[in-house]
């Protein structure tokens, strides 16, 4: 049986090392297949690959809109209809969703959302919270608090 290390190459797929500026023998002495002056025939010349030859560049060219806030917090969403997974009387807070999987763990603000059905009796320890997710918590029987976090 044949290993996949020890298969022999395809013909022409292993070619040799293009070695220039080793006499004029071998036909890539001298200017070494750059050519004669100009910036692509220095070491270190050359141009980026977004160059446009002059040209207004592109990210110059198109308008600019908006502002991006730097200091803008992301909330990880949960749905309430999600929240089934737990056991009735349980206590929702950030580290139970996580553990479930509903929360990725980089993220540290959670929003609840009142999509779907909830049928269990829980409490809920949330950042922030729709109002009819609110709703739906009270409907089931369950108790809703709101953290709030500073900076």
């Amino acid at each position: 049986m044949v290993d996949l290390a020890s298969l022999p190459a395809d013909s022409g797929a292993a070619k040799n090392r293009k070695r220039v500026g080793r006499g004029p023998g071998s036909g890539n002495s001298k200017t070494a297949g750059r050519g004669h002056k100009g910036q692509k025939s220095r070491s270190g010349g050359g141009i980026h690959p977004w160059f446009e030859g002059g040209q207004m560049p592109l990210q110059r060219r198109i308008p600019k809109r908006g502002f991006t806030n730097i200091f803008r917090r992301e909330f990880a969403i949960v749905n309430v209809h999600q929240l089934n997974c737990f056991e009735d009387g349980s206590i929702v807070d950030l580290v139970s969703l996580q553990q479930q999987g509903l929360v990725n763990t980089s993220e540290d603000r959670v929003k609840l959302l009142g999509n779907g059905l909830l049928n269990k009796k829980l409490t809920v320890r949330v950042d922030a919270c729709s109002a009819t997710a609110v709703e739906k918590i009270k409907q089931a029987g369950g108790v809703i608090e709101e953290e709030t976090k500073l900076a």
